[in-house]
């Protein structure tokens, strides 16, 4: 039987000797959904302390009062905080924090805390979800060092990881409703607390939803902004690959004013993020997206860490932007954290490779494979951004996700929400999103964007 983690020197003599790494056995399948396992592979049981407490299905119904096509509404609405987390009492907690949790505490000492809510594993995915990847474990491989995998069959392709790159990859491959249309905001805010929402819409289909997608071809995107009015119209597509190192994340940008598609080489890695005024990379949105071949992956292991979940009082459309939004952080009066178990990996920047951010260390939430904290430093090792993902489950359609990723900078003041949708009238997704290959070409990038 496999163990949850690999010794750090085994995992990376193999990678880096570009061995393809098999699949689970089928006992260790065997376990997934079992007594041990959930079907996602976290573990069932709750912890020692009681804190958290034993998974049991997640949020499999949707709250009696949530209308169906509607808004979501919370499901623990009378919930209430049991402590919080300051700058002045965080050591009581420090075991339990990141560091990069504990810099936004002391930056802001006077207005942010963390408020504690009852841990609930909510998390939830469709049963034939779970059946895929269960079948699909035993055959999927990794290939190319770990920058690819074959034999790709499901979402979460290793339930049952034994590295820091397995993680990552089931972050990344981890089930979004297969394909889906959204309306969310992007802010940047600056030290003052000034803001300018910009309003995009995106589209995402996996590649085996299209017929005649290429075996390489993990999803096709595009982004469309539409507001404020000076940018309104401009179009991002991405054909992104599973194996970015054997072939190049393709991607493409209509730009309304000029009119114009053209190749877009620098959607990758640290290239600027779309309208986030410098306040992120290409490979921060989800906190963490696209090739792995810049970094070393090390698997440190896993603890207890309070890690945004449930938040959906966070998204009430009877708050406006300027409610949730402060200067140098997100109101943490809507805020909601729980205490779960996470996986932690770190990231260090190759020799010889460039990048902007020299070490990152990611929170893995166990039941979501969601990345949920993520801690960024510069390459003087200095911390320098701290990113959450605000995680919800949309109960409908068993989709977890971010509601919301905040991103802080430490050094400028700034910060970043990406996902709000707060005032955007209704419910803004669309789970099922059907589309044919044809949406997602350049020529369409100027069909969709003309202004």
């Amino acid at each position: 039987m496999r163990k949850f983690m690999m010794t750090t020197a085994t995992a990376t003599a193999c990678l880096l000797a570009g061995t393809a790494l098999a699949g689970i056995s089928a006992d260790e399948a065997a376990r997934l959904g079992g007594p041990e396992l959930t079907p996602m592979g976290a573990e069932r049981a709750g912890n020692a302390d009681g804190t958290i407490p034993e998974w049991t299905g997640g949020l499999v119904q949707p709250p009696a009062n949530y209308t169906p096509g509607g808004k979501l509404v919370d499901p623990f609405p009378d919930d209430q905080p049991l402590f919080r987390i300051t700058a002045e009492n965080y050591t009581d907690y420090e075991d339990k924090l990141s560091p990069g949790q504990v810099a936004v505490l002391k930056r802001y000492p006077d207005t942010f805390y963390i408020p504690v809510y009852q841990t609930r594993r909510t998390a939830v995915y469709p049963q034939e979800i779970y059946d895929q990847i269960k079948a699909g474990a035993v055959n999927v491989n990794l290939v190319s060092g770990g920058n690819g995998l074959e034999n790709l069959a499901s979402d979460t392709p290793f339930p049952i990881p034994a590295s820091g790159i397995e993680i990552v990859w089931n972050h990344v491959m981890r089930y979004r409703g297969g394909s889906f249309q959204r309306t969310y905001t992007q802010i940047p805010v600056q030290a003052n607390g000034a803001f300018s929402p910009v309003v995009f819409q995106d589209q995402l289909t996996y590649g085996r939803y299209l017929e005649g997608s290429p075996p390489n071809r993990l999803f096709y995107y595009k982004q469309t902004i539409v507001g404020p009015p000076r940018l309104e119209g401009d179009v991002l597509l991405v054909h992104e690959n599973i194996d970015q190192v054997k072939e190049p994340r393709a991607a493409w940008v209509y730009n309304a004013g000029q009119r114009r598609v053209r190749r877009a080489p620098d959607v990758a890695y640290d290239g600027p993020g779309t309208a986030s005024d410098g306040l992120r990379t290409a490979d921060d949105l989800d906190m963490y997206n696209g090739a792995p071949d810049k970094y070393d992956w090390k698997l440190i292991g896993k603890k207890e860490l309070y890690i945004p979940y449930n938040a959906y009082r966070l998204r009430d459309k009877a708050l406006t932007y300027k409610d949730v939004i402060m200067p140098g952080h997100l109101n943490p009066e809507y805020l909601r954290y729980e205490l779960h178990r996470v996986w932690v990996v770190e990231a260090t920047l190759k020799e010889g490779e460039r990048h902007v951010y020299g070490r990152r260390v990611f929170y893995v939430d166990e039941d979501m494979w969601q990345i949920a904290v993520a801690d960024q430093y510069d390459n003087r090792g200095e911390l320098w951004r701290v990113k959450e993902a605000h995680q919800i489950v949309h109960y409908q359609a068993k989709v977890p996700w971010a509601a919301t990723t905040s991103s802080y900078d430490l050094i400028s003041g700034r910060h970043l929400p990406i996902g709000l949708d707060n005032e955007v009238p209704e419910y803004a997704y669309v789970w099922g999103y059907e589309a044919t290959e044809r949406e997602y070409t350049p020529a369409a990038l100027r069909r969709s964007g003309v202004r």
